[in-house]
């Protein structure tokens, strides 16, 4: 008798996993209008492995090169997309991204805030990491704020949405309206403040990318191929007036999340993350005063 309870748990939670969240009860990414490629962002390097096609994107690696890209402007606030496939199959040591950062013009002491597919073996699922750095805590220290999840669908059967909200007070990733993780602003030493550019890229992070390494990249296996589309770039960029507002997630005009979207974000963080580095005992908790 004990065992087959065991065995109903283990069947509804595999259930309610694959179902998905609940609805977050608002669609943010449809109170904005989306680009095409060319109207918001340009190649950064490795031309000759982008090609676009009708305002999409198709980026790709292989054993020469991989591409990136970048917008046409800096920018202090705002919300950033783009709906997303990615590779499937093996695609272990590749990472598929899309950022905003400042590397370019703060080289060894940076901001940053991450969308990072980690690729995977054939037998596991993508892992989407999200990322925050500020002030060249990625620049040889190291110092991540890292969230990993397992999706509750498969990220290369469709394309999907994928979003990062950056405030003054607080950054929100979103996958499908789905707010997954909140970081809010706690003091200036652990929040990114200074303008950032958005990015986007494939490439070969062998040495870390994928469980920690132990899987590189296979390239009898390329190319390994990233296709966005429906960019939204909204907000405030570096020549807007001082009194510019960054767009909202919110359905309130108070702002804030509603209860609603933390009950589809609580959902997420209950059944989806796999790694949380508030949580992590290896790591010096010293470095990371927020959590």
């Amino acid at each position: 008798m004990a065992s087959l309870l065991c065995l109903l748990i283990l069947m509804l939670t595999t259930w309610s996993n694959a179902q998905g969240p609940p609805s977050p009860g608002y669609s943010p990414s449809s109170k904005f209008s989306p680009v095409g490629f060319n109207q918001g962002l340009r190649n950064l390097w490795g031309p000759q492995h982008q090609s676009i096609d009708q305002g999409a994107l198709t980026i790709w690696l292989d054993s020469n090169s991989g591409s990136g890209f970048k917008s046409l402007k800096p920018y202090r606030s705002g919300y950033f997309s783009a709906a997303m496939k990615l590779q499937p199959g093996y695609t272990a040591g590749v990472i598929t991204s899309f950022y905003l950062s400042n590397q370019e013009d703060y080289p060894g002491y940076h901001d940053e805030i991450d969308i990072e597919f980690l690729g995977t073996t054939l037998d596991k699922p993508y892992t989407l990491q999200t990322n925050v750095y500020m002030k060249g805590s990625g620049d040889g220290r190291l110092i991540g704020r890292e969230v990993r999840v397992h999706l509750w669908f498969d990220p290369t059967k469709d394309f999907h949405n994928y979003a990062i909200l950056w405030t003054s007070d607080e950054i929100i990733f979103l996958v499908d309206d789905v707010p997954i993780r909140r970081y809010p602003r706690k003091n200036d030493a652990t929040f990114p403040a200074r303008p950032m550019w958005v990015y986007g890229s494939i490439w070969d992070a062998s040495s870390w990318a994928t469980e920690d390494g132990k899987y590189k990249a296979d390239y009898r296996y390329q190319p390994f191929i990233g296709r966005y589309k429906n960019f939204r770039l909204v907000g405030c960029d570096t020549v807007s007036a001082s009194s510019c507002q960054p767009p909202s997630v919110s359905p309130s005009p108070a702002g804030g999340l509603s209860q609603q979207q933390r009950s589809a974000m609580e959902w997420v963080q209950k059944n989806s993350v796999v790694y949380d580095y508030c949580h992590d005992s290896k790591r010096d908790h010293s470095q990371i005063p927020e959590c």
